[in-house]
């Protein structure tokens, strides 16, 4: 039974959880996910009042802290760190498939080619490059 008026997928970065069942969804004690937030760890959005309200991916992150804290024996600075380095791959992860996506479009499009190569294996400017760069030169003459 869907509710035309819902949402059908909820967005992972949405500020839906107030401190309190954040910390019952990870958990922690309230003042943990405080001390997290000060520590820059987790930043939660805000409310209008100023309270913190956390995302499903912000309570993720809470329990990665603390598996890594309690099953690993990482200290803080070190789980730090690591959220620094797996923020930095996921970042780099999007922008390598950003880049994918390009590429396969270049691909896909010869009108988007800057070099074409020859039945000889011999490469050179596309046509339409060779249109590009010629009609300068003929404007100027």
């Amino acid at each position: 039974m869907n509710e035309p008026n819902l949402p059908q997928v909820v967005d992972g970065d949405a500020p839906v959880f107030a401190i309190s069942v954040a910390a019952h969804l990870a958990g922690m004690h309230p003042q943990t996910l405080r001390s997290y937030d000060r520590m820059g760890l987790v930043s939660p959005q805000r409310s209008r009042g100023r309270g913190r309200r956390y995302s499903p991916r912000d309570v993720a992150r809470l329990r990665l802290i603390q598996r890594l804290s309690q099953d690993e024996g990482v200290n803080l600075e070190g789980i730090r760190r690591i959220l620094v380095m797996q923020d930095e791959i996921d970042r780099l992860r999007r922008q390598a498939a950003e880049l994918g996506e390009l590429l396969q479009a270049a691909r896909v499009a010869p009108e988007n080619r800057l070099f074409a190569a020859d039945t000889g294996g011999r490469v050179h400017l596309s046509e339409r490059e060779r249109w590009l760069f010629a009609a300068p030169r003929a404007i100027g003459r």
